[in-house]
C-alpha cells in the first residue's frame, strides 16, 4: 500500500492536474531542498531561482494547509511612515487586540513606499506570524501569492488606494467626516471655507475632500479651486499651505484642514500672521488625536476611531488565520463623527 503524500508535498494546478514538490523542483531546475527554502523564506537563494520557483508554486496554486503551517506568536504590522501620534493610536489598538491573544507586535516601515518591498515578504514568510496588518499600504502581487502560499492572511487598514474586492480592509466613512466638517462650518455662517487636503493618490484623501465638494454644493457656494491647497497629512504642510490660504486677500474665514496635524500647522500659520481663532478663522481637522484637546483653542475635529479600527483590523486577521476556507472579501467601516470644541464659531461681523 502506498502511503499518502503528505499535505505540503503536493500542489493543485489551475489545470486540475497534481503536483508534487519533487516536481515542481525538476521543472525548476533545482533541487527540493531549495524549493522548501523559498517556501520557509530562507535568505539562501539566488533572487532569479526564487523568483522562477514562485512563479511555479503560484502557477499549480500552492497553498500551505493553515493546520499544518506553524506559526510563530506575532501578528506584523506595517506603516508607509512611522512618525506620528496617528501610528501610536493604531499601535495601541493592535496592542489591545494580541495582547488578549498571547500575541507580540512585530512593527515596520515601508520608508513612505505604499508597497512594502520584496525583503520585507521574504522576512515575513520566515517569520510566520498570525497575521500582517499594513496601514495606508497595500500589497503587490508578488507579495500578496507570496503570503497567499504560506497561509499567512493579512488586513490592509486604512487602504491608501483600492485595496481590490478580494482583501480585507478595515476604514472610516471619510466621506461622510468631510460632509460633516464642512456642514459645520457652512451652518456657522461661513460662505468662504478652504481645505488643506492630504495627498491626492490616497482613497482616504479624496473621500474626505468629495465631501467638503458635497457639503459646499448641497448648500449652493461655489467650490473655489483656488482655496483648496494639497498637503501631506503632515504638520508642515499644513503650515506652508496656511501661510498660503492667509496671505490671500480674499483670504477663508475657515478652513477644513484635512487632518489634525496639518490642523495644527495651519494654528501655527494663523499665530505667525497675527490671525485669531476662532475670532478671525474657524480651524476643523480631522482625526481626533488626543492632542486635540489640549492645544488653544481646543480643536473642533472629525473624530476617527482608529484605536477601534485597530482593534477590529487584529480581530479580523486573526478570524481569518483561524478559518480553513479562503476567506471572503470583507470590508468594515467604522463611523466618523464630528467633534465641537473652541476652534470654530460664526464669522466675524454676523
Amino acid at each position: 500500500m502506498t502511503s499518502p503524500q503528505p499535505a505540503e508535498s503536493r500542489t493543485q494546478g489551475r489545470s486540475g492536474q497534481t503536483a508534487t514538490l519533487a516536481e515542481i523542483a525538476r521543472e525548476a531546475g533545482v533541487s527540493a531542498p531549495t524549493v522548501s527554502k523559498v517556501l520557509n523564506g530562507r535568505a539562501d537563494v539566488a533572487p532569479a531561482t526564487r523568483s522562477r520557483v514562485e512563479g511555479l508554486l503560484r502557477a499549480h496554486g500552492y497553498r500551505r494547509r493553515r493546520a499544518e503551517a506553524s506559526r510563530s506568536p506575532l501578528i506584523d504590522l506595517v506603516f508607509h511612515e512611522l512618525e506620528s501620534a496617528w501610528a501610536m493610536e493604531v499601535i495601541r489598538g493592535v496592542e489591545n487586540v494580541a495582547r488578549d491573544a498571547g500575541l507580540s507586535v512585530v512593527l515596520s516601515e515601508s520608508a513612505g513606499r505604499l508597497t512594502p518591498g520584496r525583503t520585507w515578504a521574504d522576512q515575513v514568510a520566515a517569520r510566520r506570524p498570525h497575521g500582517v496588518i499594513l496601514v495606508l499600504s497595500g500589497l503587490d502581487e508578488s507579495g500578496r501569492a507570496l503570503l497567499t502560499s504560506r497561509s499567512i492572511p493579512f488586513v490592509v487598514m486604512d487602504p491608501a488606494g483600492d485595496p481590490g474586492t478580494d482583501v480585507p480592509s478595515i476604514g472610516a466613512t471619510n466621506w461622510q467626516g468631510g460632509l460633516a466638517a464642512t456642514r459645520h462650518l457652512v451652518e456657522l455662517g461661513h460662505t468662504r471655507i478652504g481645505a488643506i487636503t492630504g495627498p491626492s493618490r490616497m482613497m482616504c484623501s479624496r473621500a474626505r475632500v468629495d465631501g467638503y465638494r458635497a457639503a459646499l454644493e448641497t448648500a449652493g457656494l461655489p467650490v473655489d479651486p483656488q482655496l483648496i491647497t494639497t498637503g501631506d497629512f503632515h504638520h508642515e504642510a499644513g503650515y506652508r499651505q496656511g501661510l498660503a490660504l492667509l496671505r490671500r486677500e480674499d483670504r477663508p474665514t475657515a478652513v477644513f484642514a484635512g487632518n489634525d496635524l496639518q490642523a495644527l500647522g495651519l494654528y501655527e500659520a494663523a499665530r505667525e500672521l497675527g490671525v485669531r481663532i476662532p475670532e478671525d478663522l474657524s480651524v476643523v481637522g480631522f482625526d481626533d488625536l488626543p492632542i486635540a484637546r489640549w492645544v488653544g483653542p481646543p480643536l473642533t475635529t472629525v473624530r476617527q476611531p482608529l484605536t477601534e479600527m485597530a482593534e477590529a483590523a487584529a480581530r479580523l486577521v486573526l478570524d481569518l488565520g483561524k478559518s480553513a476556507e479562503a476567506p471572503v472579501a470583507t470590508r468594515v467601516e467604522l463611523a466618523t463623527s464630528l467633534v465641537v470644541r473652541s476652534s470654530t464659531a460664526a464669522p466675524a461681523g454676523r
